[in-house]
């Protein structure tokens, strides 16, 4: 929501007890889609902002963070990803990322609301230069019944690129999706799925991935980074794999990427899967 004071926008995190706040130039777009209100602010210091159903989506200044974890990750986890299907991530930094890798064929993106990606393409150009590439492909319907139509053993690495699970997310975080993500995987299939903040949302984390590993995944794993514009400004993505993923990963391919990140790289990889105390107590 916006404050009384309309220099700033401030997201509260109720079952945190915070609240992040950023300086706001002026408000460049705003519009109740079919599905949603998505919103745009030009920032004094974070560029562009985009909410959507008055939640912080991501920034200029530091979504590279959250969409290099995302993907990267995952894509150096699996030994030759060919086809890759983004679920959600309708603003297209995940597809930017996914298509660095040029042993990647074919990128499916599946976001049930076309106006996230058409304001994206006008607010975020940055992150939709990789839009035009002939191996990517857009599928504006639902991600839950587009997987559960899929094809058995058809897709190599699955991102669920998802907002948070309430309204059209929520069944994105349920073993009924992930039975269906493990069929549609290839032997050596890899699926990530952001998990909200290892501070204060392990009641989320916790039943995710023991859904996960219901479904039939063999290894399941949490990676942490920063993400200073969500909630506690540390966020999780958490992988599971139908054979091992960690520390397995082809790290020498990482060090020798061939294309340019902000923040992934073969050591932030192995760092980023290494977790805390009290996250695996919690585990127990």
């Amino acid at each position: 929501m916006t404050e009384n004071d309309s220099q700033w926008f401030t997201e509260r995190c109720r079952e945190g007890g915070s609240a992040f706040s950023l300086m706001i130039r002026e408000k460049l777009h705003d519009e109740q889609s079919e599905y949603q209100r998505i919103e745009v602010y030009a920032t004094e210091t974070f560029g562009n902002l985009m909410v959507i159903d008055g939640f912080v989506m991501l920034t200029a200044r530091d979504n590279f963070l959250y969409h290099e974890m995302m993907s990267h990750p995952a894509l150096f986890m699996h030994p030759a990803p060919r086809k890759v299907v983004i679920i959600g991530g309708g603003d297209c930094g995940t597809l930017r990322e996914i298509l660095k890798h040029e042993e990647v064929a074919h990128v499916l993106q599946v976001d049930i609301d076309e106006r996230v990606t058409r304001i994206a393409e006008q607010h975020f150009p940055e992150l939709c230069v990789s839009n035009d590439d002939p191996r990517a492909e857009f599928f504006f319907v639902d991600g839950i019944q587009w997987m559960h139509d899929a094809s058995d053993a058809s897709i190599d690495v699955i991102i669920v690129d998802s907002t948070d699970p309430i309204g059209p997310a929520e069944g994105l975080f349920t073993e009924a999706f992930y039975r269906d993500c493990y069929r549609v995987l290839g032997e050596r299939g890899v699926l990530v799925q952001q998990s909200e903040s290892p501070l204060y949302h392990m009641y989320i984390i916790n039943p995710m991935r023991k859904a996960m590993q219901r479904a039939g995944f063999s290894d399941v794993q949490t990676l942490f980074f920063p993400q200073p514009v969500y909630p506690s400004g540390w966020w999780s993505a958490t992988l599971a794999g139908k054979q091992a993923l960690a520390p397995a990963f082809r790290e020498q391919a990482a060090k020798d990427k061939p294309f340019p990140t902000e923040y992934y790289n073969a050591d932030i990889h192995h760092a980023a899967l290494t977790a805390p105390e009290f996250f695996t107590k919690a585990l127990e």
